[in-house]
């Protein structure tokens, strides 16, 4: 099972390095201030006005870069740089988590999967922790036939999950730039910035698919082999 500490280290790194250079970027636009001196709330809120949502809530959260929409609730979170800064990178971010919220108004299919998805993820992630908190005992067990199946479907799960985040996560910043755009809120230059800092964020999601995906798969063709 050295393969799977391996994949997982690997990418733990690879995420360390996108993670840095996510903050490298929102440091960066950070500095650049909007031309019509809007906030990230006061962006979200024109955002989600231009769509037609009157019941989901702007909030602020602490913590950097902890912005989330929620939709059991029904709250745009976004962290306190972003919620008070009056820079590109607070008004990209902040019209990304509304990009959720326009998702969620609009039954976005992949969104509604992936919140299915969410019970399923918990109760995966939680026989992934155990596995590797047994560490090399646990990794002995998937000789037993049947806790190799199951820990076949946790992984299975969780990359499910990651692979189903990225459609959701690349059509709410896609979703996010168009408005920017037409709304002449960020152009030229702004605009450029936007992307660029929503492309580093939508990075660190498909590393996170990539590391489930390879140990899925290490484990499915461990698991074939041992069958044979």
């Amino acid at each position: 099972m050295i393969g799977i500490v391996i994949i997982s280290v690997v990418f733990t790194v690879i995420g360390m390095i996108l993670s840095g250079t996510l903050q490298s970027k929102f440091h960066r636009y950070s500095q650049v201030p909007l031309p019509n001196g809007m906030s990230g709330a006061e962006v979200a809120a024109a955002m989600l006005r231009a769509y037609g949502i009157f019941d989901v809530r702007i909030t602020s959260v602490e913590g950097r870069l902890t912005d989330h929409y929620n939709p059991q609730d029904k709250t745009v979170n976004l962290s306190h740089d972003v919620y008070y800064g009056r820079s590109v990178a607070a008004a990209a971010v902040a019209a990304h988590e509304c990009g959720h919220a326009v998702q969620h108004a609009t039954a976005y299919s992949m969104l509604q999967m992936r919140s299915r998805l969410v019970p399923v993820v918990q109760i995966a992630a939680s026989i992934q922790q155990y596995l590797f908190m047994f560490g090399l005992v646990g990794f002995a067990l998937l000789d037993n036939p049947i806790i190799m199946m199951v820990v076949l479907a946790a992984f299975g799960a969780t990359c499910l999950f990651s692979l189903v985040t990225l459609p959701v996560e690349f059509d709410a910043s896609r979703r996010a730039l168009a408005w920017l755009d037409q709304s002449g809120i960020a152009r030229g230059a702004e605009y450029e910035g936007a992307k660029d800092a929503l492309f580093w964020a939508a990075m660190t999601y498909v590393a996170a698919a990539l590391a489930a995906l390879l140990q899925f798969l290490y484990l499915l063709l461990r698991f074939l082999a041992s069958r044979e």
